[in-house]
């Protein structure tokens, strides 16, 4: 599936190493005037610290007229302009630990070995686009990620973390019972992004340790004050949102693509020692905090509209 959502679709489309990266947008609302400084804002959020540098300008080919959507498909492309492929030109035959590689040989009988193609984060800069897009349409509500934990920093190693989101504003009924819960339709839009490994709502896995004495959010009785004394649930209970603070976090592994020779795996089974070319980030989970908040966005919008 290239397509994400049902009211507001987000298809994405491109490879690592090919000319560009971008999607098509259909659902979005006419007439709605979009800060398009924004959208630039989010993905130099995204690009931060990040070991290939890419300009990440968005060239838009349908959908808007001086910033203001139309109400058809809003197409995107953004150039891939620093591409290196020979840069993986030993790893045409080979599958590297820890990555798609494999997984992608064994689902479709080929893969794109530059960079890993579709498996590639470059990808996201799509969602991120998107998801500058929905947080506007979801104004007032505010939607902020940011860096939570990071593991040891450890020399010619890599190192993973967590990202934690607040979502402030949504108003209490969003989201539907049983298999359409809105905590669940958030853990399936983070949990699809590259390296994401970890979902946990509210309180999450310490809720696990908790009575239940401890963990019920007991109400306020005061009308100006937040609904609850605490918000252990993360504000989505039955998986209908409360009218508290969504919270989550998602837990991202290590880069999987280490600064120092890794046993690659050839077809046949036998085993290689290369050292991999290309740029890699040695961590990348504070870059991951956009790209959480805008598939959190494009999450709530298929919720909202």
């Amino acid at each position: 599936m290239n397509t994400y959502g049902t009211k507001f679709r987000l298809t994405t489309y491109g490879e690592s190493h090919g000319p560009a990266v971008g999607g098509i947008i259909d659902g979005c609302p006419p007439g709605v005037s979009l800060d398009l400084q924004a959208v630039g804002a989010d993905l130099a959020r995204r690009r931060q610290g990040a070991a290939r540098q890419e300009e990440d300008t968005v060239q838009w080919l349908s959908g808007l007229r001086d910033g203001i959507t139309l109400g058809t498909p809003i197409a995107f492309a953004v150039g891939n302009r620093n591409t290196r492929p020979e840069d993986y030109d030993m790893l045409r035959d080979l599958c590297r630990p820890g990555h798609a590689d494999y997984t992608y040989l064994c689902r479709y009988g080929l893969r794109d070995h530059r960079g890993g193609g579709r498996a590639s984060a470059r990808e996201t800069v799509a969602r991120v686009v998107a998801g500058a897009i929905a947080k506007q349409l979801l104004a007032p509500v505010s939607i902020v990620a940011e860096l939570d934990t990071l593991a040891p920093d450890v020399p010619d190693d890599t190192r993973g973390g967590t990202v934690r989101c607040r979502i402030e504003g949504l108003r209490a009924g969003i989201g539907d019972p049983i298999f359409g819960k809105l905590g669940a339709d958030l853990a399936a839009a983070v949990m699809s992004i590259p390296s994401a490994i970890g979902f946990e709502l509210g309180a999450g896995f310490a809720a696990a340790a908790m009575n239940g004495s401890q963990y019920i959010d007991r109400w306020s009785n005061a009308p100006s004050a937040p609904l609850t004394l605490t918000n252990h649930c993360g504000g989505i209970q039955g998986g209908i949102s409360n009218g508290m603070p969504v919270e989550f976090r998602v837990a991202f592994h290590p880069v999987a693509t280490l600064p120092q020779p890794l046993e690659c795996r050839a077809a046949d089974g036998t085993l290689s020692t290369v050292s991999v070319g290309g740029r890699h980030d040695r961590c990348h989970v504070a870059r991951a905090a956009v790209i959480v908040e805008a598939m959190a966005a494009l999450c709530l919008i298929n919720h909202t509209l």
